[in-house]
């Protein structure tokens, strides 16, 4: 189970919280991504939860994005587009939630992982989570996280984001930015806050609540063609020997 990532699940007064956990910085090997998808649907339609927090486990890195030795082991088209319609899987399961997401951002997050923080209704992070969309670098692209990113951060911030593929950007910048709701200075004042405000909105009008989640996505109803879309894109990508290199000169260094 580890090999392929843990999730867990509890619902407890009307909260629902979802737990990813992956031994190599919180990654997210394929058929964790489907996984967690399947799992948000399910808590969306159970009437236990009437909100929902997504979380990884540690007070370590949030997310380290797509798994490397997964990357380097795609071998053709259809493999590519696989794995990267994981992503696609994911963000459309927190899109089509009826219940609004909390995202608990504990550390540094990458690629995917950044995809996930932008498709949180509400974001709080700890001060150490810096960001990176690190794609570019590994001759991808963002393509699939890019809508989800772009619709919380804007044009301009992702497009800093996307085309400075080697640096981080603070937890503060992302904050400014729209990424992030609030920044929190340790942790302790971080399970505060997620715990405080899913308190609060889980004694709020579920009904009221979904509607809210509706108007937030508008004009997202084309998502599930267009990440397939970029999911080709970066299945294509995925198979260049400027790719391969990369990763392999990033595992040996």
């Amino acid at each position: 189970m580890t090999q392929n990532g843990e999730i867990t699940t509890n619902i407890e007064n009307n909260i629902g919280t979802i737990e990813f956990y992956h031994p190599k910085g919180n990654s997210l090997p394929g058929q964790m991504l489907r996984n967690l998808a399947d799992t948000i649907i399910e808590m969306g339609r159970n009437p236990d939860a009437h909100v929902l927090v997504l979380k990884s486990r540690g007070d370590g890195a949030f997310c380290a994005g797509a798994s490397f030795d997964e990357l380097i082991a795609i071998e053709d088209y259809q493999e590519g587009k696989h794995f990267f319609m994981g992503f696609a899987l994911m963000l459309n399961a927190m899109r089509q939630c009826p219940k609004l997401i909390i995202v608990r951002v504990q550390g540094k997050t990458v690629g995917g992982g950044v995809g996930i923080t932008s498709a949180g209704d509400y974001t709080i992070a700890h001060e150490s989570a810096a960001i990176k969309l690190s794609e570019l670098a590994l001759g991808i692209g963002p393509f699939v996280v890019g809508p989800a990113v772009e619709r919380k951060v804007g044009t301009s911030a992702f497009s800093t984001l996307s085309v400075n593929a080697a640096n981080w950007n603070s937890a503060e910048w992302a904050r400014e930015n729209g990424l992030f709701s609030k920044v929190c200075e340790n942790h302790f004042d971080l399970d505060e806050e997620v715990n405080s405000l899913a308190k609060q909105l889980s004694n709020y009008s579920p009904d009221a609540m979904k509607e809210l989640k509706k108007m937030l996505w508008k004009g997202t109803e084309d998502w599930d063609e267009l990440l397939e879309e970029r999911a080709e894109i970066s299945g294509k990508l995925v198979l260049s020997d400027f790719t391969e290199n990369f990763i392999e000169e990033f595992k040996s260094s």
